[in-house]
């Protein structure tokens, strides 16, 4: 005659764990390394609307290129110049002896720009057509740089920074006037902003919020690391 068998609940909850089937418990996968950040299209539409009167007021432009050194003599490199609103302010502070390098990946805008600076007779402006990745400007050629709601467009940022260091004379100052937003909202982050350059090479030297003082804009200075 057979006894009885009795199973405690502790013995059947420790059957129960040694039994039950082995679960996953991996993490979800994350976004793949070297993922792409969202950026804005660039625009190709009509180049006048960044004419608009009171806009140099609203960005205090005289203000920052006091910030970024913008002097008589200097060379400049205006990147995402599209009509060239800012390529020819600076062209008039560097005067004759300065030169302005006006960049721009839109094939219309260099044509834009380059028809520009010759009605208003400034022939320190040149024009280069860029590559997404890449200025193209001469080696050890620029003393400030400005990207004017630009950045925002800029695919690859990392990749165009690291290609800008070469063209950077010693002490050159790096602007970026952008405001907050997504990537694809014609706005980014300036964390964003400011890690992306840290990667590329570059420290965070000043960082100010009175262009157009909406709370959303900002202006950030960087310099090469060495």
């Amino acid at each position: 005659m057979f006894k009885a068998r009795i199973t405690t609940p502790a013995l059947l909850l420790a059957l129960l764990v040694v039994t039950a089937p082995a679960q996953d418990t991996a993490p979800a996968a994350s976004s793949q390394p070297g993922e792409q950040r969202k950026t804005s299209e660039p625009y190709k539409g009509d180049l006048s609307i960044f004419d608009t009167a009171g806009r140099e007021e609203r960005l205090q432009i005289n203000r920052v290129m006091d910030l970024l050194g913008v002097a008589p003599g200097k060379t400049v490199a205006d990147i995402g110049a599209g009509s060239g609103w800012f390529t020819v302010r600076a062209a008039r502070r560097v005067g004759t002896a300065g030169v302005v390098f006006a960049v721009d990946i839109n094939p219309e805008a260099i044509k834009h720009i380059s028809e520009r600076a010759r009605k208003e007779q400034l022939q320190n402006v040149k024009t280069i057509l860029s590559k997404a990745d890449d200025p193209l400007l001469p080696a050890n050629s620029v003393d400030a740089v400005l990207l004017l709601k630009t950045y925002h467009e800029v695919a690859q940022p990392e990749a165009l920074l690291q290609k800008l260091r070469t063209a950077l004379r010693p002490g050159s100052k790096v602007g970026v006037i952008d405001r907050n937003g997504n990537g694809e909202d014609h706005g980014v982050s300036r964390e964003v902003v400011i890690r992306e350059a840290k990667d590329a090479g570059y420290k965070l030297a000043q960082q100010f919020d009175f262009v157009k003082g909406d709370n959303m804009d900002y202006f950030l200075i960087f310099e090469a690391r060495e």
